[in-house]
């Protein structure tokens, strides 16, 4: 069974870094592995008995340092040898800014005596030359030791470029001053002695001004994620029998206060202690103490108290939701009035929270196909650019014999050619539109689902609970009290949206509560998906469903089409193979359905409608909210027939559903999108959930998508068409260095501020 381990990485620079990192670990036996370079991070898929120390092994060959993410988001242990420290760090923001600041006070004298030539003055080479000195080592330290490591790994990068551009260009003036002195100029050097110091110090401020612009830009581009992994609770208040450790290896001392009756549970309250304990050490079944105005730990189920819980972390609705015992809480939603008692139901890599986190990041890790394709254009791009580099400076010499000439034009095809922008490209564009994403409770799954709604023509909706309010009620029934009770004692074992409203009704109804025998003995109950459901109750076998269900199973069922109410959704009742009648239920429509459907059609979007429910029920809804097409009286595995078929017409389609019963339809549509009201089978099989279960989200995601992968073509098509148009320019003397690495710098920029364009998306 293979599995998945993140990894933090140290050390990453450009796009050939994180292209070399997934060469190495790629070539492990049985691994895969996907480099996120603003993330600093990797997703890396193990199919083998491969250890962790062997994976941070093969990252540090690399050249880089490793950490395996613990569970709670800090590091495991540590990869990487112990010489590439000091490397490493050079990248630091806090590293760049004091060699940024000395760059610039030491390159400005050294431009400005350069330049101007009514400055020049005897002897103005040497001071430049002096001025320079630390500028080239000390200010450009971090490019030579990421290119010595790429050297040293036996690849290139694009700092192997930056590093060789300032390396010639200084190491050239420093020959050339050293060649007057050897010839008798002493200290005053003759014009023609050219130097090039003011491009190598300007190069290296340029370029490290636009590292430390980038970081900031990403920055900003990654703290969506870095704020929703920092949501979560820190400590937990679990509540402990007196007496007990405080160990959190057992389940037993945590206090369960509904055990049996007021006096049990008063008891129980007054014998106990509390503990408060890290959130890594608190256990499915520990019940914890939530106070006013804290965080809740963990996803639980409150077991006492009443409270108004905040819960716009997840949802984005800034109204408190009325919770009570018996009704579900998620963790780092924020307790707002009452004090709460909550038994944990799921923590750690299980939690809600967790799980958002999870598809957040794993949609900044993954790469679209026209990324794939960058990719392969990088991974040979440096050695490209050193050949055209090589033959700019013979063809200058040979064929002019301005062989200084010539290794100014290769200098500046070395510095302009730099791609930065391509390896900033892509992965800047997804960290920013699945951190936005996050923040309006849109969470896409990877960067296949963005690809994915460019080509979609058609979004097939499930009806209740994506379109309607899925609070269904009794609207009529033919049934006897009895028979009405027997149904609702049936309906009580699920938690369909319809069983609640035939329980519901039944409970309401005092006749039918008289008949509701609550000891009655209910057993072999089955859920038929999309169907119905089936159970033995006291020895009689009592059959509930769609009309159709029971006359597949060959009982009679008879009815008036009149006597339905419009929009009624039909349930019939057979006990032991005889017709009992039919009860009905409807729902409304959500209230911003109509709009999400407007909005798809202005997209150039068809709609359709495909429930299980009948026909009238259904094209009632279409009828309201303008769907082109109904597709009624489907069960699960027909859902999924209706999607291929649309497909076979040459149709890209999304599906919309919430249900266990759409799971099958999500994952064979084009593009999955789930509720996030719905089942976690629902949300596994799609590629994006909404967490509001608003339908105004689906053209939302489907915009926010399409608006991504835009830029996304945006960034790539200006990074190559910078380097494009550039080389040629500089390869034919019409660039000076100190220009080149002006733009190329920028290019990097350009990039990054474009991409938090979607920062803005509404």
């Amino acid at each position: 069974m293979p599995r998945e381990v993140e990894l933090d990485i140290t050390g990453m620079t450009c796009a050939s870094c994180s292209a070399r990192i997934e060469k190495k670990l790629s070539r492990l036996d049985g691994v895969a592995a996907v480099v996120n370079l603003p993330l600093e991070t990797a997703h890396v898929v193990i199919d083998s008995d491969l250890h962790d120390d062997e994976i941070t092994a093969a990252v540090a060959k690399a050249g880089y340092a490793a950490t395996v993410r613990g569970p709670a988001g800090g590091s495991e242990d540590s990869g990487g040898s112990d010489d590439s420290g000091p490397e490493i760090v050079d990248y630091d923001p806090r590293h760049l800014r004091p060699r940024f600041i000395g760059s610039l006070i030491l390159a400005v004298p050294i431009v400005a005596i350069s330049m101007v030539m009514g400055w020049h003055f005897a002897g103005w080479q040497w001071i430049a030359a002096i001025l320079a000195l630390p500028v080239v080592t000390w200010g450009a330290w971090p490019f030579h030791t990421a290119a010595f490591k790429a050297a040293r790994g036996g690849s290139t990068t694009m700092d192997t470029l930056v590093s060789v551009g300032i390396i010639v260009a200084s190491g050239y003036s420093y020959v050339t001053l050293g060649r007057a002195l050897a010839e008798g100029y002493g200290w005053n050097v003759p014009g023609h002695y050219h130097v090039w110091f003011e491009a190598a110090a300007a190069i290296t401020v340029f370029l490290l001004i636009g590292k430390l612009t980038e970081d900031r830009a990403k920055t900003r581009a990654t703290a969506a994620l870095k704020a929703l992994l920092d949501l979560g609770a820190k400590s937990a208040t679990v509540l402990r029998a007196a007496g007990t450790s405080d160990s959190p290896d057992g389940d037993d001392s945590s206090v369960d206060v509904s055990a049996s009756g007021p006096g049990a549970e008063a008891s129980a309250r007054s014998s106990r202690t509390e503990v408060e304990v890290p959130i890594d050490q608190l256990r499915v079944g520990d019940v914890f103490l939530v106070r006013p105005g804290e965080k809740i730990a963990t996803d639980g189920e409150v077991q006492s108290g009443h409270s108004a819980v905040d819960e716009s972390m997840l949802t984005g609705e800034s109204v408190p939701v009325e919770v009570a015992p018996g009704d579900s809480v998620t963790g780092a939603t924020i307790n707002t009035s009452g004090v709460l008692e909550v038994r944990a139901s799921r923590v750690g890599a299980d939690t809600t929270l967790a799980a958002m986190a999870d598809l957040v990041s794993r949609a900044q890790t993954g790469k679209p196909a026209v990324q794939r394709l960058a990719d392969r254009i990088s991974a040979v791009f440096v050695p490209i650019v050193f050949g055209i580099a090589v033959l700019t400076l013979l063809i200058w010499g040979l064929t002019t014999g301005e062989w200084a000439m010539g290794l100014h034009a290769a200098l500046t095809v070395l510095i302009i050619a730099c791609p930065c922008a391509l390896g900033l490209a892509t992965p800047t564009a997804l960290a920013v539109s699945s951190g936005r994403g996050s923040q309006l409770g849109i969470l896409v799954s990877g960067p296949e689902a963005l690809e994915s709604t460019r080509s979609i023509d058609a979004v097939v909706l499930d009806k209740t609970g994506t379109l309607t309010t899925g609070v269904m009620s009794l609207t009529g029934s033919e049934l006897s009290a009895r028979d009405f009770a027997t149904l609702a004692q049936l309906e009580s074992r699920s938690e369909h949206p319809i069983a609640r409203a035939i329980v519901d009704a039944a409970a309401a109804d005092l006749s039918a509560s008289a008949d509701l025998d609550t000891g009655a003995s209910l057993t072999d109950f089955e859920n038929i998906p999309g169907g119905g459901l089936r159970a033995t109750i006291d020895g009689a076998e009592v059959l509930a469903g769609r009309p159709d269900l029971l006359r597949e199973r060959g009982i009679t069922v008879d009815y008036a089409a009149g006597s339905v109410p419009r929009g009624a959704t039909i349930i019939a009742l057979a006990i032991d193979g005889e017709f009992r009648g039919l009860s009905f239920v409807a729902d409304e429509a959500k209230p911003s359905a109509a709009e999400a459907i407007a909005e798809l059609h202005s997209l150039g979007l068809d709609t359709v409608l495909l429930t299980g429910d009948n026909a009238q029920a259904a094209e009632v809804v279409a009828e309201s909210l303008g769907i082109d097409e109904v597709r009624a009286d489907v069960r699960p595995e027909g859902k999924v027939s209706v999607i291929a078929e649309l497909q076979q017409r040459g149709r890209a389609v999304a599906m919309v559903g919430d249900g266990i019963n759409d799971a099958a339809a999500l994952a064979g549509a084009d593009l999955g999108i789930a509720m996030g009201s719905g089942t976690d089978a629902a949300m596994a099989a799609s590629d994006i959930t909404m967490v509001k279960s608003d339908p105004r989200q689906i053209p939302q995601a489907i915009r926010l998508s399409r608006r991504t992968l835009g830029l996304i073509k945006g960034n790539l098509f200006w990074a190559f068409a910078y380097n494009t148009a550039a080389i040629p320019l500089a390869a034919f003397g019409l660039l000076n260095p100190m220009i080149a690495g002006t733009a190329m710098a920028f290019s990097s920029v350009f990039v990054i501020l474009n991409s938090l364009r979607l920062l803005r998306f509404e």
